[in-house]
């Protein structure tokens, strides 16, 4: 199966040497499957023209600095995609700012919350259980970056991860076909140590700390990436 990769973001500036572009870590993930996904990579924070939809086979949304009220060009236009891709049933996934722009174009309430920055490892309970993730345990560690959240999701939308910092962690919609997660399981272990430390300063250093040391914590990403592999090829 292909996935086209809308990037909608990069790793910022200081680490991109270090851990390379951002679709990159998607492809790592989507290898460590191993269910033969190949992919390709449209930039369209950059401008670059979205694919035609009967031509895509799955879509994933990627992180970004970006927020939904943001008034970038690039956004309205990633909108009308997902709504379409939603009427056609084409699968599709979104991560972290993927997550809530896909809550955004479908009806829901996205806002920069007054918790203030989730980073580092989070622990999410699993509150619903779509078939490909029948086997999910009734937690799921996975590492986060963010201060936007979804406050109200779509109607279209069930809630199936969920913690006190983030309610609407994870999504799953009622046409089967559309998946997303706040956190990041993309993410390996050691740009998450550094994108929490490029937060200091933004972020109270206790959170950076803490985060820091939440890496501790096992990670069930990989599990994750299974789920969402198993998402794809089961559409």
């Amino acid at each position: 199966m292909k996935l086209t990769i809308l990037q909608t973001g990069d790793v910022p500036a200081p680490l991109r040497g270090q851990f390379g572009p951002y679709a990159k870590m998607f492809e790592r993930m989507f290898d460590g499957t191993g269910q033969g996904f190949t992919n390709e990579v449209v930039v369209v924070s950059d401008g670059a023209p979205f694919p035609e939809l009967g031509q895509v086979e799955g879509i994933v949304i990627t992180g970004s600095a970006a927020g939904v009220y943001d008034d970038f060009a690039w956004l309205d236009p990633l909108r009308d995609f997902i709504r379409r891709a939603y009427a056609a049933r084409t699968p599709m996934l979104g991560v972290c700012f993927g997550h809530q722009i896909m809550a955004d174009a479908l009806g829901g309430d996205v806002r920069k919350s007054e918790k203030g920055w989730g980073l580092g490892r989070h622990t999410y309970g699993v509150t619903g259980r779509p078939g490909f993730m029948r086997a999910a345990p009734t937690a799921l560690s996975v590492a986060c970056s963010h201060q936007d959240q979804v406050i109200t999701p779509p109607k279209e939308a069930e809630v199936i991860l969920a913690s006190d910092f983030t309610p609407n962690a994870g999504l799953a919609y009622r046409n089967g076909a559309a998946l997303s997660f706040q956190p990041h399981p993309e993410f390996l272990d050691d740009y998450t140590i550094a994108l929490a430390e490029l937060r200091r300063g933004k972020a109270p250093d206790a959170v950076v700390d803490k985060a820091v040391a939440s890496v501790a914590t096992p990670s069930d990403s990989r599990d994750v990436a299974g789920y969402i592999g198993q998402f794809f090829v089961g559409r």
